[in-house]
């Protein structure tokens, strides 16, 4: 009977996938991210009874070569997430090991939090919320809490893959913006669809863009793509949103532009950013709570009932599919 370990409970619909297909599917009792000693742990104590087939992962599980010498017996690692820098592949790769992700689970919801953040920093949502509840409104002010008008602004978007694409698509279509980008490939359909406009650096988008929206994986390449120096680029009024992954955004150099702002009145700095990743994830930089002029959220973009179902599906059909000795559905390299 082949075996299968699932790092944390995921919707019921992909566990009874494995199940109905006769596998023996043992799921973590422990309600959070595993750390790599328990993984570690765990694996060594199946590889005594047999060994596990295959493990379902999450992005907060650490799979690197120590996981994989206490499982040598797996064949798949499948991610419960788009992204798999939790992973690594070229370890994986070298030992024959299919790795796999959940490519598309979410990627409309992810584009829909995207605009979330943003709208709730141009409009003042939360900032509004805060004021109503401690009792500060008075009546209507004219010069209360001013947002910012989004229609005719520019988005850059540094990253058009599926989420970024879609985030490009609202932008021109819902809110009547100017659509610029920045990606290691030109991106034929957003140009001609939508009238993007394609600059061959992130620094370029950068000193453009009214709003900056973040959608690349995160890689060596891209870690901390959006620096202290780069954030020196961004128009003293302009906002960032990062949906994509906490590292790509040096945290530290990004709570010293927003207090910046404060500081100098909006003349320096940038004026707001909405996060829903974070580089030190759970643990935020040191000031970045404190901040009125940023929006977050606790990594829940692509959180719906319908796209964990079906990132649930998605990586249980992974797994079926490799232990049926068929190539995988979504292979990551």
């Amino acid at each position: 009977m082949k075996k299968v370990f699932i790092t944390r409970r995921i919707p019921e619909v992909g566990i009874k996938m494995l199940v109905d297909k006769g596998y023996e599917v043992t799921v973590s009792k422990k309600d959070r991210p595993l750390e790599k000693k328990e993984l570690i742990k765990v694996l060594k104590k199946g590889a005594k009874n047999g060994g596990y087939d295959a493990v379902l992962s999450l992005l907060t599980d650490p799979i690197d070569k120590d996981v994989m010498d206490a499982a040598p017996t797996v064949k798949i690692y499948a991610n419960f997430a788009i992204g798999f820098n939790n992973i690594d592949v070229a370890e994986a790769k070298k030992r024959g090991i299919v790795v796999t992700n959940t490519p598309g689970g979410g990627a409309d919801r992810v584009a829909e939090h995207t605009w979330a953040l943003l709208l709730a920093l141009t409009c003042r949502v939360v900032e509004g919320d805060t004021y109503l509840r401690k009792g500060k409104y008075k009546g209507w002010d004219p010069l209360l809490l001013h947002g910012t008008k989004l229609a005719g602004k520019t988005i850059g978007i540094v990253g058009t893959g599926r989420i970024g694409a879609d985030v490009a698509h609202r932008a021109k279509n819902g809110f009547a913006m100017n659509v610029a980008y920045y990606d290691v490939k030109r991106n034929d359909a957003l140009e001609k669809e939508f009238g993007a406009v394609f600059y061959p650096s992130v620094e370029e988008v950068l000193k453009i863009a009214d709003v900056v929206s973040i959608h690349v994986p995160l890689l060596d390449s891209t870690h901390h793509l959006i620096d202290a120096a780069r954030l020196k680029l961004m128009k003293p009024d302009a906002y960032l949103v990062n949906t994509s992954r906490g590292p790509i955004v040096d945290e530290n150099a990004l709570v010293a532009a927003l207090r910046e702002s404060l500081e100098s009145g909006g003349t320096r700095g940038i004026r707001g950013a909405g996060l829903d990743v974070f580089e030190f994830e759970p643990k935020l930089a040191k000031g970045l709570a404190k901040l009125p002029n940023v929006v977050m959220t606790p990594h829940i973009a692509s959180g719906t009932g319908e796209s964990r179902i079906d990132m649930a599906t998605m990586s249980a059909q992974n797994i079926i599919e490799v232990l049926e000795g068929r190539p995988a559905k979504n292979p990551v390299y």
